[in-house]
């Protein structure tokens, strides 16, 4: 495929005290960030639109925002700072976990994750929700069965939540060699989304950039820089 435009992997933006895995941005410069992009003439999209956008060859200015495993705080903190800005996003969701808590990061702070009412209305809102797999679960080395569970049960079960179908996949940990990709495009997603660059780095499995609480201004700039 074509070189990717950049896409940005946010997980959480709430107001915090303790972050050991660097997965929380603050509202307040989450706020920033968007006005960032806004000032550099850059609209920020859910991956749906970004790649379809991309097809027809209208991907300038367009960057992909992403929010990873479904946090309630999508609903309260991110969904009315993008109305704002009249952008949009893709948040990946883990249907087996709705309603619950990230209990796969032991020793963290807890986060509530969106409940299936939260999930409806986020899309309501013009949002993007994808697969981030049934439970959270690292897909290399599971055996084929629960594999296959993690990737197509997951999409099954999400597109009852919604009534719709769901197109996006993205790896737990972005953890994924060719049997996991092989699987995601077996199941019919039409994209999945990685963490690194790798061998297998396509549209099953498209790299991203890690934004976090430190990115301020400077830093955005350079890893704009970086991934052109």
């Amino acid at each position: 495929m074509t070189a990717m435009p950049l896409v940005l992997m946010y997980h959480s933006v709430e107001k915090y005290d303790s972050d050991p895995f660097r997965i929380t941005v603050s509202p307040g410069r989450f706020a920033r960030q968007l006005d960032w992009l806004a000032a550099h003439g850059l609209a920020g999209v859910s991956m749906r639109e970004l790649l379809r956008a991309q097809a027809e060859g209208n991907a300038r200015g367009l960057v992909g925002l992403t929010f990873d495993d479904g946090y309630e705080d999508f609903l309260s903190e991110v969904v009315p700072v993008l109305l704002r800005h009249r952008f949009t996003a893709t948040v990946f969701v883990l249907p087996g976990l709705l309603g619950t808590y990230n209990s796969w990061d032991a020793g963290a702070p807890r986060k509530p994750l969106m409940d299936a009412d939260g999930v409806r209305w986020a899309a309501e809102q013009g949002m993007e929700v994808g697969s981030h797999s049934l439970g959270h679960r690292s897909l290399v080395g599971l055996d084929e069965a629960a594999l296959w569970s993690e990737v197509a049960d997951g999409k099954a079960a999400l597109e009852d939540v919604l009534g719709a179908q769901v197109s996006g996949f993205c790896y737990p940990y972005g953890h994924a060699g060719a049997r996991e990709t092989a699987a995601v495009r077996r199941a019919g997603y039409d994209y999945a989304c990685a963490i690194w660059r790798s061998g297998l780095t396509g549209r099953y499995a498209l790299p991203r950039t890690y934004i976090g609480d430190r990115d301020g201004a400077l830093r955005l700039s350079a890893k704009r820089a970086r991934h052109r």
